[in-house]
């Protein structure tokens, strides 16, 4: 007999459910409230990539790991890299946006130094990636991808293209809300974090696993960038500040938090 296949009231149903329930003490986990479970049910593939068995401590010196690890790149970090709209012999398409903010640890000191990442879609929802393959067009003066290093107020800023939304295999007639995918450094590869941004007023924030797999509606919030007008530039790019908090009570959500 044939499954039914998921649609979204099905899949908004588990969300209200699971919203209801309090969270979970697990000892230990850092930082605890507003960090989703690995299984989550509604973000259907948590269920079978989500670790099932205890870490495994690397003995006796943890650093050894970073000896062999990879390294940021084989050049240095540029200006260019900051802007994915100089990165081709043409202009990309759609809607210019200035990113910028600051990483912060928990007492609100700025961390200089960190070599921040982004990777997106295009105006039109399609990553430029083999394994995207859904009917949108591809935009050959867009890569999508970026870096840059904080600086001595630790701050990062990045002019891009505002991403569409686009279609995942989730459930029936799943969309994921346009949002920016970050990863953070820390002084070795072993302590990257990587989080998502979204930008104000998503009418598809209620009906999205991923981002409502963060149960605290603080911290919902918390990845959710704000418009700036003193970040805009005229005739240019509008502007959206957002802030990464790396660690504490206002941490940034960030993917692969151990329980």
């Amino acid at each position: 007999m044939s499954q039914t296949p998921l649609d979204q009231q099905a899949i908004d149903a588990e969300i209200a459910e699971l919203a209801e329930r309090p969270e979970p003490e697990v000892p230990g986990r850092r930082p605890a409230p507003g960090h989703p479970d690995r299984a989550y049910a509604p973000y259907r593939s948590t269920l079978l990539r989500h670790p099932h068995h205890p870490l495994i401590a690397v003995k006796p010196d943890p650093d050894t790991v970073e000896l062999s690890g990879p390294v940021f790149g084989p050049t240095d970090v540029t200006d260019l890299d900051a802007d994915l709209t100089r990165q081709h012999q043409g202009e990309p398409l759609g809607e210019r946006i200035t990113v910028s903010g600051r990483v912060l640890d928990r007492e609100g000191r700025p961390v200089r130094g960190q070599l921040v990442e982004v990777w997106q879609a295009n105006a039109s929802g399609r990553y430029a990636h083999q394994r995207d393959q859904h009917p949108a067009p591809l935009d050959p003066n867009f890569t999508g991808v970026g870096r840059c290093l904080t600086d001595t107020e630790g701050r990062y800023g990045f002019t891009t293209i505002r991403p569409g939304a686009y279609p995942w295999l989730n459930h029936v007639n799943a969309w994921r809300p346009a949002h920016l995918h970050f990863s953070v450094f820390g002084t070795a590869f072993a302590q990257r974090l990587v989080t998502q941004m979204y930008f104000p007023g998503d009418p598809l924030f209620p009906y999205d696993p991923i981002l409502q797999s963060v149960t605290d509606p603080r911290a919902r919030e918390r990845l959710v960038a704000a418009y700036d007008p003193g970040l805009s530039e005229p005739e240019f790019s509008l502007g959206y500040r957002w802030d990464i908090v790396l660690d504490g009570p206002a941490a940034t959500w960030t993917e692969g938090e151990q329980p």
